[in-house]
């Protein structure tokens, strides 16, 4: 039986202390967000903070959900019932991260598998170019993005920026270093078992490269979310604002309302804490399967 030394278990509680430490600090802008969304005025632009609301009050939130009324949904000329603004801001805002990571990892997943395993001519160049694209600034694209999703009549829709996000390079990146873990023979042998492409990528290469979709999806989900800039460029309409973006134009009509501002940003962190908690146990594993690799 292996006996632990005093000083490993010294190091252990430090390392734990440490760790803690580290977590509090992380987690204290989100505690502070959450219990400023339930502060009076006068607590939150009180000279001396205070660490937990002296009178809790759900005005920041009435405020929040009384403005800027707008249909739940358009459909094909069909109009939905009145709901305030950001409710309607928040659905954008989900439907749009959630399309995004679906589509992102699937054409991720399957370009990835196609760089790592597939020979043909140019595949080295093309993979060059998808690193390189990696480090181009979004901002020096943007015009001829713009160009495009007014071509393609798309502009002020929640597509307009969901498809740019979907050829996210970092992703391709990302799923071909996965897929070059999965063993050529397991390949040729369902193969050999008649399997077609198709039955190969769905039944093999998908459960075996889970962990990096999973990583990719958070990935993928919190870049959509908080890419103001292109939602503040793609998005006109109060009806297809975004969460960030309708709180924003609200912040623009009157003056700074902290308690609106840490209202909304309560609400908008909902959606991203859950998907977290979904695909914490992938992206885990990713991380630990990215730190043993070769």
């Amino acid at each position: 039986m292996k006996i632990s030394s005093p000083q490993s278990k010294a190091y252990r509680v430090a390392c734990t202390i440490l760790i803690v430490i580290i977590a509090i600090l992380f987690t204290f802008p989100l505690y502070w967000i959450v219990t400023g969304a339930f502060k009076t005025s006068a607590d939150i632009y009180n000279p001396t903070p205070s660490w937990f609301p002296k009178e809790w009050t759900m005005a920041n939130f009435d405020k929040l959900l009384t403005r800027r009324p707008v249909p739940l949904f358009e459909f094909f000329g069909i109009t939905g019932p009145t709901v305030p603004g950001a409710i309607r801001w928040l659905i954008n805002t989900v439907f749009m991260s959630v399309a995004a990571m679906l589509l992102t990892c699937l054409t991720a997943a399957m370009a990835g598998y196609a760089l790592a395993k597939k020979r043909f001519i140019g595949r080295s160049i093309l993979f060059s170019l998808i690193v390189c694209a990696m480090a181009l600034p979004k901002q020096v694209i943007l015009i001829p993005l713009l160009r495009e999703m007014s071509v393609l009549h798309l502009w002020d829709t929640i597509w307009a920026v969901i498809f740019p996000t979907v050829g996210w390079p970092f992703g391709v990146f990302l799923m071909k270093q996965f897929s070059e873990s999965i063993p050529g023979e397991i390949l040729e042998a369902t193969r050999i078992d008649g399997a077609g492409e198709l039955k190969t990528f769905t039944t093999v290469v998908m459960p075996m490269i889970k962990p990096g979709i999973g990583a990719l999806s958070i990935f993928t989900f919190i870049n959509c979310w908080n890419d103001y800039f292109m939602q503040l460029v793609m998005l006109a309409s109060n009806s297809n604002y975004t969460i960030s973006l309708g709180i924003a134009t609200m912040q623009a009509e009157t003056s700074i309302d902290l308690g609106l501002l840490m209202a909304g940003a309560a609400m908008a962190s909902v959606p991203i804490i859950i998907v977290f908690l979904i695909f914490q146990k992938y992206f885990t594993q990713g991380i630990t399967m990215g730190a043993v690799k070769g």
